[in-house]
């Protein structure tokens, strides 16, 4: 029940009404009680549901239905993957048996043919391990057919294998970043990146495909999002770049993993402040979203309003961001809080905490579906909510829970600042009028180990801003301006 109910929980809502269409199709006769099964626990019910469905305790009839709804939605899970960039590999992979099929059946002219036609799809699209099965095929075959040079194939088999090695060293380099980025011991993302390329032997440079490229960019953002630090990425992310550049040419084969490196491309440009390089990246990654009948734009549109919001906001155009956040009219958890904190940042609290009241989930699974950081920055920002909205009761509640809660995490994260700020937010509420006093100014001072505005994250800048305008006295959105675009 909790495996079927994960699964269940992981579809957005379009998947959970294409399932039910599914279902309907694949019922033979009238019964519907796995569409029931469904519904229930999409409606969040757990218990009794064997009485619920069959109106009687019937445990293994109930088990039996559960099994055959799991067997259901692997399956529906399983064809939707191959929606989009995936169903060119499925087309290669059945040119590939029709042309095993065509050889054993002695049709070996024509299965050449489908193996060639087989061959040149993959090589188009980079898929070295379909292409080891091809020539697997040609070489297996090749006595069948008097014109093939064997040298030659044997040659173009090798050559794929050298690609086919070095894409599977790049999963490696993939997972033990990864597995680095779990063991939370902190570790600088350059020397997390650095010594996992060197253990493999491998070079960023132009024989990376599009793919293995954004696999990389994509787990080193992640680390750098886990430690707040997109700044020690940068070198990276621009030699990255810089071999994206030298693909050009073969774009149109690859659109999927070409927009998914612009966005990250863009988004770890906006966190560095390089505004107008992000905003560059955004202007293309939506040229690429509008290619091929717009085949990947609703895909990655929550994530093309996300950015362009945020280098709206920070570049002094906070109407044209609330604009957009509030005419998108989704469930993206990303989206809510970057509204709050537009609204936040425009002194509009009321309406800032109506929209973070939505956000009504656990920790843990907040923690799960974005990640701690994520967490820590939407608990912040209500405890800076309740205050400007003289909540007293609950400011209380919500600065004891969080130091109580997020100490040892941030102590691990080595992120003991978030700590200090929140102490000095307690500080402030208790002591409002001592704020600009020139003794508090130092005590702030001597509280943080600044980085440098260039280095320092613009998240972190955006929640230092709230406190350094009540310092001065001065208005909140003007300040986070001037500290981020210094």
């Amino acid at each position: 029940m909790n495996l079927l109910s994960k699964i269940i929980t992981n579809l957005s809502r379009e998947e959970k009404l294409d399932f039910i269409q599914y279902l309907k199709k694949k019922n033979r006769r009238g019964d519907v009680k796995n569409i029931q099964l469904f519904k229930l626990i999409v409606a969040g019910v757990s218990t009794n549901l064997d009485v619920k469905i069959y109106g009687k305790p019937a445990k293994n009839t109930y088990h039996a239905l559960s099994k055959r709804l799991y067997d259901s939605l692997i399956d529906f899970i399983a064809s939707k993957s191959f929606d989009g960039e995936t169903s060119e590999e499925l087309e290669i992979l059945k040119l590939l048996l029709a042309s095993r099929i065509f050889f054993e059946s002695g049709e070996s002219k024509i299965g050449y043919k489908t193996l060639a036609k087989a061959e040149k799809k993959a090589k188009q699209l980079d898929l070295y391990s379909i292409l080891n099965e091809i020539y697997h095929t040609k070489i297996q075959y090749a006595h069948f057919n008097d014109t093939l040079v064997l040298k030659d194939v044997l040659q173009a088999a090798n050559n794929n294998m050298e690609l086919f090695n070095k894409e599977y060293k790049l999963n490696m380099v993939y997972a033990m970043i990864k597995e680095e980025l779990k063991k939370a011991n902190n570790k600088p993302i350059g020397a997390i990146v650095k010594d996992a390329f060197l253990n493999f032997d491998i070079n960023i440079n132009n024989t990376l495909t599009y793919k293995s490229l954004y696999q990389i960019m994509s787990v080193t953002s992640e680390v750098a999002k886990e430690q707040s630090n997109y700044y020690a990425i940068a070198p990276f992310m621009q030699d990255a770049y810089t071999v994206l550049r030298s693909k050009h040419g073969i774009e149109h084969k690859h659109l999927f993993y070409h927009i998914e490196i612009l966005d990250l491309l863009a988004m770890n440009s906006f966190r560095n402040k390089q505004f107008v390089a992000s905003m560059g990246f955004v202007k293309e990654m939506e040229q690429v979203m509008l290619k091929s009948d717009e085949k990947y734009y609703n895909r990655f549109l929550e994530q093309l309003i996300i950015l362009k919001a945020l280098n709206y906001n920070f570049t002094g155009d906070y109407t044209k961001a609330l604009e957009l956040l509030l005419s998108e009219q989704s469930n993206s958890l990303d989206i809510k809080l970057i509204t709050v904190m537009c609204l936040f940042q425009q002194n509009k609290y009321t309406k800032a905490y109506e929209i973070y009241k939505e956000l009504r989930h656990s920790d843990n699974w907040y923690i799960k579906k974005k990640g701690r950081i994520w967490l820590l920055k939407k608990n912040i920002l209500e405890i800076l909510l309740l205050i400007e909205l003289d909540k007293l009761d609950l400011v209380l509640l919500r600065l004891h829970s969080f130091k109580r809660k997020y100490a040892l995490l941030l102590k691990e994260l080595e992120e003991e600042r978030a700590l200090t700020f929140v102490k000095l937010i307690e500080y402030y509420y208790d002591n409002p009028s001592n704020v600009t006093s020139l003794a508090f100014k130092e005590k702030v001072e001597r509280s943080f180990n600044w980085v440098g505005a260039e280095q320092e994250d613009i998240f972190v800048m955006s929640f230092y801003a709230w406190l350094k305008a009540k310092m001065e006295q001065k208005n909140l959105y003007e300040t986070t301006l001037h500290l981020v675009q210094q």
